[in-house]
């Protein structure tokens, strides 16, 4: 069962750890998550300046040893609007907006990589490939969507496998052997081979998934079905977004879940919350030692997401933390 850690309010951040320890040592490695970024409307403007397009929020991207978001946009100015509602898309410096604020790898196994088809998905990745930027989770091909990003921390190898598992135009974006697309959840299969392939090759496994149903707090059937898969695949970590909420957190075995990361970066005012964070995990080990929630709250002039402080961070923690109860985690 994990142990709750009360977190010095000064410090605005809710914790969860397997068990009670001392601070972290020298060698451990810390990794930084957020949900959604997208430019588009009020966050549109903020690409005039990429080098500050995050905020102050940064700074705590930038201080883990690998970050990442989910970037829910198409990069490109070509291709036809697919058949949906919302449709997502920014110019090439949105990958220099993500690479100023610290970001490692994003994730584009989502609901809005195709936003503008084939034509689209083609000019992100290759736009991500110019600006040295990993982008996982969609490709030409389903090998390339699948397949994982691995990186050595201090000896450490961290693979990372994002999948999406949101079921609009599903059958039509997910890539196959002979077609770009994104990497889907419904292929179980495949997700759970790519986790087990991963784990071959890397000490640590972090599985990004885009999932859940908008605007419930609480994780799906489908959601804690998805997880388990992962988790007895060999997956360290699994972590996702897309209800446009903060969603809770624990323990699934030795696999840690984080069931949703909310908005970050968010293009309108009206979404269910305007809490945020960053979730900021610990490895030592190559497992999970340490978890926190640094609060942030979108602007809702900028759509940047701002560090919490006083009661309006503790606010958010409370939430956060109050959000386990119906996660079925330990």
């Amino acid at each position: 069962m994990a142990t709750w850690k009360a977190a010095a309010a000064s410090a605005g951040s809710a914790s969860r750890s397997p068990s009670p320890g001392s601070p972290a040592p020298a060698g451990d490695i810390t990794l930084a998550f957020a949900g959604d970024v997208h430019f588009m409307d009020r966050t549109a403007d903020l690409l005039a300046d990429p080098a500050s397009a995050f905020g102050p929020v940064a700074d705590t991207l930038r201080r883990a040893d690998v970050a990442m978001v989910n970037l829910e946009t198409a990069v490109t100015d070509r291709g036809t609007p697919e058949p949906k509602q919302f449709h997502f898309r920014a110019p090439r410096t949105a990958f220099d907006a993500v690479k100023a604020a610290g970001v490692d790898v994003v994730t584009i196994a989502n609901n809005h990589s195709l936003d503008y088809g084939q034509v689209g998905l083609d000019d992100t990745l290759d736009n991500a490939r110019k600006a040295g930027v990993p982008a996982i989770g969609a490709g030409h091909n389903a090998a390339e969507a699948y397949a994982p990003w691995v990186t050595t921390v201090r000896g450490t190898r961290i693979a990372f496998v994002a999948v999406s598992q949101v079921h609009e135009l599903e059958y039509t974006w997910a890539a196959k052997d002979d077609r770009a697309g994104v990497a889907m959840a419904i292929d179980v299969a495949r997700s759970v081979a790519a986790v087990r392939a991963a784990r071959a090759a890397a000490d640590v496994v972090v599985v990004y998934a885009h999932w859940g149903q908008e605007g419930n707090d609480c994780p799906t059937a489908e959601m804690k079905t998805f997880a388990a898969r992962m988790a007895e695949a060999g997956a360290t970590i699994v972590l996702g977004t897309h209800a446009h909420l903060l969603l809770g957190d624990g323990w699934m075995g030795k696999t840690y879940v984080a069931y949703g990361l909310s908005n970050f970066v968010w293009w309108r005012d009206d979404a269910f919350s305007n809490d945020t964070g960053v979730l900021r995990l610990t490895l030592r080990g190559g497992a999970v030692s340490h978890s926190e929630l640094v609060p942030a709250s979108i602007s809702r002039t900028t759509g940047q997401p701002l560090p919490a402080s006083g009661a309006a961070a503790d606010e958010i923690v409370k939430k956060f933390t109050d959000l386990h109860s119906c996660t079925g985690l330990g």
